[in-house]
């Protein structure tokens, strides 16, 4: 698809405008498993058009945490947050699966943005709408117990890859959650023994489904 496909404001752009976006928007493609942007750098407007990113940040000792999934279709502002006055957001992007993108460069998306309104207005209504996410997050982690955050997890992965049966580490479930390998793990074989997963080699097959939204509970979304 084009890049106009993806940009709710490009009606309320001039031909001058739509011109450069075309003109300065490039494909890329990244295999499963590579960083696109990492905090400190600008490294502009990313669109997903197909595949899936994971945006996470590090604890001073290093342990990630993730913010929240871009889908197809989805927008990351804050890898142009260079181009936004007075933010400074300090995330990485990284693909969960063979990805390609269309890349806005940040000084492009930042004339735009002083040029048009609708644009301004965009970019306010989609760093409310991430702080709205990771705001949520903050709460999960400060007044949700770990076993409703996992079954939650649990849940919320299965429904992203279609399976009942989820080809992931306790090491990587961690990484999304914040937490310790060893906490996550003692947490799976509680379920495990409750009957609500089976847990493999390198796999966590769920087994109630229903269960494990009554765990999840609030911390279900």
């Amino acid at each position: 698809m084009e890049i106009q496909e993806y940009l709710p404001f490009w009606g309320k752009l001039t031909d001058a405008q739509r011109a450069l976006v075309r003109d300065t928007a490039r494909p890329m493609q990244f295999a499963r498993g590579a960083v696109l942007h990492e905090g400190g750098t600008c490294t502009g407007l990313v669109i997903v058009t197909q595949g899936r990113l994971r945006a996470y940040t590090l604890s001073g000792e290093g342990r990630e945490l993730t913010l929240y999934r871009l889908l197809e279709w989805d927008i990351c502002l804050f890898s142009a947050s260079c181009a936004l006055r007075g933010l400074d957001v300090d995330i990485t992007l990284s693909a969960e699966t063979d990805t390609e993108i269309l890349l806005l460069p940040s000084e492009v998306f930042k004339e735009l943005q002083d040029q048009s309104a609708a644009v301004a207005g965009f970019a306010n209504e989609m760093m409310a709408t991430r702080f709205s996410d990771v705001m949520w997050l903050m709460d999960q982690l400060l007044n949700r117990k770990l076993d409703s955050r996992l079954a939650a997890f649990l849940l919320e992965e299965s429904n992203l890859e279609g399976a009942e049966t989820l080809s992931i580490t306790h090491e990587r479930i961690a990484a999304h959650m914040g937490s310790a390998r060893e906490v996550v793990t003692r947490m799976l074989k509680y379920f495990q023994n409750e009957g609500l997963v089976q847990l493999g080699r390198g796999s966590v097959t769920l087994l109630d489904a229903g269960r494990l939204r009554t765990v999840a509970g609030d911390s279900l979304r």
